[in-house]
């Protein structure tokens, strides 16, 4: 048997920006408050968590006063800061340098035109109710539209100028189709307005998609770590899963065991058999590495 762990897997440069951040903080003062989950990965949570961080929710930011805040990757709308700043909190900004050019061009905007005749539109292809979308909205005073698909296109005025934004995880293809259906919609009806469409998208992270299942069918049997509560795994679990279907979800090295037993799959009997271990931009290497040791020990390989 060969197991041999995806190389394009793992924490993107802004997962990894913060928790660098959190392990610098963490090293010189034994405390430090994180707004929401640093990252979407209950492993590496509970890790940090040991060495003094604190994962705290928007109703105890109201209440906490005088201390060491740290802002996760995915950013925060500008309120986040003003709240921090009332209650003498020092912020600790992790945000993806990635995501804060995003809010910046978004505010931006916003500004420039937000008192044109007649008012334009600022529209965010992104996940409703995502960290980043929610920090994106922010910078257009919660007033931006969230498309989460292209056939929600025509939920907008035609009437009026758009400017298109999109979550930088969000598919390279889908937005585009969005772009494509916005221009239809607007030929459709004759409009003069102004259509504007920022790809504001990652490439570092867009690209592993094609990375992963190229890697996935490569193998026999694909073991992804991901944590349950990151849509960026979910999205990628799919995309696996669709390019080798002997893809299996494990969020750790315990599930290992009962995952294999339960699907029964013949080819781990095979004298060559290939395994890969993959993961989403919220899965750290080392979680990866243990479930390819779990699997060692439990394949005697």
């Amino acid at each position: 048997m060969t197991i041999t762990i995806d190389s394009h897997s793992g924490f993107c440069a802004g997962v990894t920006g913060a928790i660098r951040r959190a392990e610098n903080e963490l090293q010189q003062t034994g405390q430090l408050y994180c707004l929401g989950d640093i990252v979407h990965n209950g492993q590496e949570v509970q890790r940090l968590e040991k060495l003094g961080l604190e994962t705290i929710d928007y109703d105890d930011l109201r209440t906490i006063h005088n201390a060491r805040v740290l802002l996760r990757a995915h950013g925060e709308p500008p309120s986040t800061y003003w709240i921090a700043q009332q209650n003498g909190n020092t912020i600790i900004d992790g945000t993806c340098p990635v995501v804060k050019r995003l809010q910046q061009r978004i505010a931006e905007t916003y500004n420039a035109h937000k008192h044109d005749n007649p008012q334009p539109q600022i529209a965010i292809f992104g996940k409703r109710g995502h960290a980043e979308v929610i920090g994106l909205q922010g910078q257009t005073n919660n007033t931006a539209i969230v498309i989460e698909k292209p056939e929600e296109a025509e939920t907008l005025d035609f009437s009026r100028p758009i400017y298109l934004f999109s979550q930088t995880t969000k598919s390279v293809e889908e937005y585009h189709q969005l772009v494509e259906k916005l221009k239809s919609e607007i030929r459709n009806q004759k409009s003069q307005i102004t259509l504007e469409a920022y790809d504001t998208i990652c490439r570092s992270v867009a690209n592993r998609v094609e990375q992963l299942k190229a890697f996935a069918r490569e193998q026999d049997l694909v073991l992804f770590v991901g944590g349950t509560k990151s849509s960026n795994a979910a999205v990628l679990f799919n995309h696996c899963k669709q390019a080798n279907p002997n893809t299996l979800f494990i969020t750790s090295p315990d599930e290992v065991e009962d995952k294999i037993k339960s699907t029964n799959l013949q080819i781990l009997n095979s004298s060559n058999c290939k395994v890969g271990i993959c993961g989403a931009t919220s899965t750290p290497l080392w979680l990866m590495e243990q479930v390819r040791d779990k699997l060692t020990i439990l394949t005697g390989h």
